[in-house]
Formats: structure tokens, sequence, C-alpha cells
């Protein structure tokens, strides 16, 4: 098995890479979806949430609500480390229980955008960084996204910096061009990602989607 890190800022296009290496072939497991997870209603996981921030953060149907939530945490570091606090240990063990039913042979690539800020790298084979300049992070996030320009710095300071995240990858995919550009680093990235898995060559690439 080869344990791949994919990590990048917000608004670089991580998530775009993840589901291309995943119909690809990899085994894809999702920090975001997880982090969703372990703090969806009913969970102990919300219940502390609640208890550090109070009811106010939950949407009428008893959900949490994300972006209200983010405003709070992300304009306060402290508050954004006791949020942390309660999601990281969850989301780390839930990861870890999808790992073990991954298949032995597998390509398996952990998304976590939090890698550099939490110092994960070493729990990894290699990191891939996904990059972008930081005004096209914004332009994605204020666009698409609809976030404010200051909802959008916000959320981008309260991450590692572009040289942060670039001092620990071990590749560097590009996502500043177009949808095709990314078509063809992916590609690349995958066969990469095959060879270091099996250096001897004896798996396919359709071996390792089956």
């Amino acid at each position: 098995m080869l344990r791949v890190g994919l990590t990048g800022g917000i608004g670089s296009g991580k998530s775009e890479v993840s589901w291309r290496l995943a119909a690809l072939g990899a085994v894809v497991i999702d920090a975001d979806l997880v982090a969703r997870e372990v703090v969806a209603p009913d969970t102990p996981g919300l219940a502390e949430v609640v208890d550090v921030f109070g009811p106010g953060i939950l949407g009428p149907d008893g959900s949490l609500d994300r972006p209200k939530l983010g405003d709070i945490v992300f304009a306060d570091p402290e508050l954004l480390g006791r949020l942390n606090a309660i999601v990281h240990p969850r989301v780390e063990a839930r990861m870890r229980e999808l790992e073990a039913s991954a298949g032995a042979g597998s390509v398996l690539v952990h998304d976590v955008p939090l890698i550099a800020e939490n110092g994960l790298k070493e729990l990894f084979d290699l990191v891939v960084v996904v990059d972008a300049p930081p005004q096209l992070q914004l332009d994605r996030l204020v666009g698409p996204r609809g976030m404010t320009e200051d909802q959008a710095r916000a959320r981008m300071a309260a991450q590692a910096s572009r040289v942060q995240r670039l001092a620990i990858a071990d590749v560097v995919l590009d996502n500043s061009g177009t949808l095709a550009q990314l078509d063809d680093e992916v590609t690349r990235l995958w066969a990469e990602l095959l060879s270091r898995a099996d250096p001897g060559g004896e798996r396919s690439g359709d071996d390792a989607a089956g």
C-alpha cells in the first residue's frame, strides 16, 4: 500500500485533483467528508461543539451551520484551536478505520487540508501539494464559492502559507491553468504513484483500479 497525503490551500483545487485520482483507481479518504460525518446530528462530536460554541451554531434542522461557525472560528485563532481539538481526534480515528478497510495493494490517498499545519507529513509515504497562486485562490473563493473577500482572506490566513505547504511537498501539482491542463498533471501524477507503489512494474493501471 502506498500512503499519499494530498493537501493544498483552500481554493487551490485539491478536491478536483482528489476526484480525478479516485476515477483513475486511487482509494481516496476525504478528511473534509469525515469531518462532516463526526459532527453530524446526534453525534457526540456535535454535542461537544454545541457545548463549547452554543446552540446558535445550529441550523433550523439541528445540523451544524458550518458557515456561521466558520465566521466565528476563522476570526479567532484560540476558538479555531478549540474546535480543532474536538474534531481532529475524531477525524483521525475514523480515517484509520477507513484505511484499515482498503486493500493491501492500494494507492491510498488521504485528502487532508491541514497536513502542514498539524505536522502530519511523517504519516505518509509521500505528500502531494496542489499549488495555485494566492490571488487565484482568492478569486475562486469569492467567485464560485460566493464568499466575501474578507471571509476568503480569513480562511486563507488561518491555514499554512504557500511557502510552508511547498516546504513539505514531495510532489507539487500545479493547478494554475485550465481543467485540461489539470487532467494532464493528474495523469502524470497517477503514473508516478503507480510507479512508487510497485517499483518492479508488476501492477498495471487496470489492476490498480480493480
